[in-house]
């Protein structure tokens, strides 16, 4: 059968990608999967959930047509702010959850955004939350809106009790009362 190269966008690229069985799949196998399921439009196949919870825990239904590239950083910064996991442990969460390799994830946030690990890192600090509001602005214009009930999830100056509880434990074992002052910067101080 002939081959043919065909350019796609990297929300369609990853839509297939997600659907894709790894050391498998080619990309042609994926695609013809995909199309015999019926799921031939990115919305109703969309991987990171459309909904997400924010502010006070309410679901936010993102608008269709949201690139799966700010999906992912969103949740990854969701479960972040939310004190769930670590960034790289939520790269690895997401990552897992729509059956891909963290380097997928990381990719979105890092060289995406023209970012290294360790930015992306300090924007997800709640002194610097407005930074990356204004970074995700820039690059997804059309998603202020989706950008905003997220990052604006917590507040400015606002510890998560994880972030908090790290701090205090490395304090309790290591601190003054051993004679350590440790140069441990606490967020949003």
């Amino acid at each position: 059968m002939p081959m043919h190269n065909v350019e796609v966008d990297d929300e369609v690229f990853a839509f297939v990608q997600t659907h894709a069985e790894p050391l498998v799949d080619t990309f042609n196998s994926a695609l013809r999967r995909i199309l015999a399921s019926g799921k031939t439009t990115i919305g109703e196949g969309r991987t990171v959930p459309a909904t997400s919870s924010g502010t006070g825990g309410e679901a936010y239904q993102f608008p269709p047509g949201t690139p799966q590239a700010l999906l992912q950083i969103l949740e990854v910064v969701r479960l972040v702010h939310n004190g769930t996991d670590t960034r790289t442990g939520a790269t690895k969460h997401v990552a897992k959850k729509l059956r891909v390799f963290p380097q997928t994830i990381l990719d979105k946030y890092t060289r995406q955004l023209g970012l290294t690990a360790n930015q992306f890192d300090r924007l997800l600090g709640s002194e610097r939350c407005e930074e990356l509001r204004h970074l995700l602005h820039s690059k997804f214009p059309e998603h202020v809106d989706a950008i905003d009930h997220v990052v604006g999830a917590s507040p400015a100056g606002q510890k998560t009790p994880r972030q908090k509880n790290l701090v205090d434990i490395a304090d309790r074992i290591f601190g003054p009362d051993h004679g350590v002052e440790l140069p441990i910067s606490r967020r949003g101080t």
